[in-house]
């Protein structure tokens, strides 16, 4: 019994394209994140999301719990990170998208990430990020902020 569709069955264009493609999704959505996430992120696409935060290399190495040596190599090799490194990265992506999508900027959304919440303990958001389980709670902080639940 087949798991999960194959990549020519879900029509995958490309890492990005389904990447970006998922702001809300539904089922199937899901089930092509998978498939990205078993097949794994290239390096390349991960360098093109990573851009977008101000995050240091080091702290990617810590959200992926890869010693910064691993992540250069990753780099140099051009290497596809595993299924469960790829899985994080594209959490944090979505992360982002949500983020983006309830602050209307990415400038506010990454400013929100970096200043210490009240709502969340006086934690920087940012400091979630390395857990699958932070990383809901920031989804669901997103939602409070959104509907304007600020506690």
């Amino acid at each position: 019994m087949k798991k999960y569709k194959t990549e020519e069955e879900t029509n995958i264009v490309s890492e990005p394209a389904a990447v970006y493609g998922y702001q809300h999704f539904d089922d199937g959505g899901i089930f092509q994140l998978i498939n990205i996430a078993e097949k794994g992120i290239s390096f390349k696409l991960f360098d093109s999301l990573v851009r977008k935060f101000p995050f240091s290399f080091q702290d990617w190495a810590g959200f992926l719990h890869i010693s910064g040596k691993t992540l250069s190599r990753y780099q140099k090799e051009e290497k596809t990170f595993d299924t469960l490194q790829s899985e994080k990265i594209l959490q944090i992506e979505l992360l982002y998208k949500r983020g983006e999508e309830v602050f209307g900027s990415a400038d506010y959304f990454l400013t929100w990430l970096q200043t210490e919440n009240l709502a969340l303990g006086k934690t920087k958001p940012q400091a979630l990020i390395g857990s699958n389980f932070g990383i809901s709670l920031l989804m669901d902080e997103l939602t409070r902020v959104e509907h304007g639940i600020l506690a």
